[in-house]
């Protein structure tokens, strides 16, 4: 069982930076890839980016690609998701999940946080 909390969101003008942080509890945190997904009203849940386990592998969806980067510290237990030029089309509840494979797909994810609000303005 592994906890996550996201933090870091907030409201922002378009073109400006954010950076989302995940900070887990609960067993070992680098036992699982980690992933980045969204959700903006009326929408499914829609992948950002993924890690693997020791940061061997990184995936992007291509709306991430050049703007977003993902990272990890075991040793800090955490996850960042670092976006840059944000669009108002980046506007959702970001989420940060825990699973046995670097994956786009949601349903692969075993463990999930509550989410961070990002609010991009034009």
């Amino acid at each position: 069982q592994v906890h996550f909390v996201e933090s870091g969101g907030g409201l922002v003008q378009a073109g400006v930076s954010l950076r989302l942080s995940c900070a887990a509890s609960g067993r070992t945190f680098s036992d699982y890839a980690m992933g980045w997904f969204r959700q903006a009203p009326g929408k499914g849940r829609e992948f950002v980016a993924a890690i693997s386990e020791r940061s061997g592998t990184t995936f992007y969806a291509d709306s991430s690609k050049g703007r977003f980067t993902i990272s990890r510290d075991n040793a800090k237990n955490t996850v960042v998701l670092q976006m840059n030029n944000l669009k108002p089309e980046d506007t959702a509840i970001y989420y940060c999940a825990a699973g046995g494979l670097v994956t786009g797909q949601a349903s692969l994810y075993n463990y999930w946080g509550q989410g961070t609000q990002v609010t991009v303005s034009s």
